[in-house]
């Protein structure tokens, strides 16, 4: 079977991204690709950026009104004329062999739809590496976006994902949701009796948030997102989707049990209520510590770096915490109240 492919990558206020991503491209090792630029309604175009690439790569730029990622990738799609379609974000930067190791995969384990694992550069910030880990991370995400092979099915995500442009076209592309579009789309990919497989070889240098506020809102979203899921495709919550909930409820329970004692020890009835109390107020600290500790030495290890472990602790809390505040909400919203699909911080998601 012949491998071309067609690269689609949905853009929104990013045209310094793009360039880093453009530019990467340049460089592959293997040829046998078009780009195709599909500006999501920026406020901050990239068309210049894209023109500076005529010439050096198989380039098409597209503009159009704001839709969200999910259907920019389907209009770029649409005008794609590779066999296979691979689906990056926008900021993504690939290593000089990753088409390449798509082609070498796709001989060796010929497959409908594939994804690859993530990793942070060394150019990134401290902060962006933190940030990397706690979504990598075996004791953060129990290293299921790590790109380790599992014996159960493979989801691809949007940040990497191929597909054969047939079987896209065929199930009709990124569904409209806002947030989780790309799992959604995997499940159906899954559900249709197609393959996905994960490529190890294939991964890409992943820039993610690049700060704690802004990775917050992505998480929380990707909480909502899976409620949303769940009603859309039953049974497919596993239990390490719910983690980060458990998570969540977990530190709640000790932060009020440790200001329960913060009371009894000045309030507590009785002689020296200070002595008496001090055990329930100072132990519900000491498992938050120690995960804390065990985040810090992992990926200062991981990253020989003793900055980078200490802002992965915050990182790490916030993917949990975010995770999970945003799942029990959703979970209040559409399981118990009745309402219907939704998702936060549309209007400052990107900000």
């Amino acid at each position: 079977m012949e491998l071309n492919y067609s690269l689609i990558i949905p853009v929104y206020n990013r045209p310094d991204e793009i360039d880093e991503l453009l530019d990467s491209l340049t460089h592959q090792t293997e040829k046998g690709f078009e780009v195709i630029i599909v500006e999501d309604g920026s406020t901050i175009p990239c068309k210049d950026v894209c023109q500076k690439y005529k010439g050096k790569l198989d380039i098409h730029y597209y503009n159009k009104q704001n839709s969200g990622p999910g259907q920019s990738r389907n209009y770029g799609a649409e005008r794609a004329s590779g066999v296979f379609l691979i689906i990056l974000d926008s900021d993504v930067v690939l290593p000089e062999t990753y088409i390449e190791s798509v082609t070498h995969e796709l001989r060796q384990h010929p497959c409908d739809a594939f994804g690859g694992p993530d990793a942070s550069h060394e150019s990134f910030t401290p902060t962006q590496k933190a940030i990397s880990y706690s979504m990598t991370a075996f004791f953060t995400t129990g290293g299921i976006r790590g790109g380790k092979k599992k014996l159960d099915k493979f989801f691809p995500r949007s940040y990497n994902m191929g597909i054969r442009r047939d079987v896209y076209l065929k199930l009709g592309g990124f569904s409209k949701m806002r947030f989780g579009e790309d799992i959604d789309f995997s499940y159906r990919i899954i559900e249709a009796g197609y393959t996905a497989l994960l490529f190890p070889t294939a991964w890409v240098w992943h820039k993610r948030r690049t700060d704690y506020k802004k990775f917050w809102r992505q998480v929380y979203n990707s909480g909502i997102a899976r409620i949303n899921l769940e009603k859309r495709h039953p049974g497919t919550m596993k239990l390490v989707h719910m983690l980060p909930t458990l998570f969540t409820i977990g530190i709640a329970a000790l932060l009020v049990t440790s200001f329960i004692g913060r009371m009894l020890m000045v309030y507590g009835p009785g002689p020296d209520p200070l002595h008496r109390w001090y055990w329930l107020c100072a132990a519900p600290w000491l498992p938050i510590l120690l995960y804390s500790l065990l985040i810090f030495a992992d990926s200062s290890l991981q990253y020989k770096s003793v900055s980078i472990g200490a802002r992965s602790i915050i990182a790490a809390f916030v993917q949990l915490l975010g995770y999970g505040c945003g799942f029990i909400y959703a979970w209040w919203q559409r399981c118990i109240l009745g309402k219907d699909e939704f998702h936060a911080f549309d209007k400052t998601f990107y900000k």
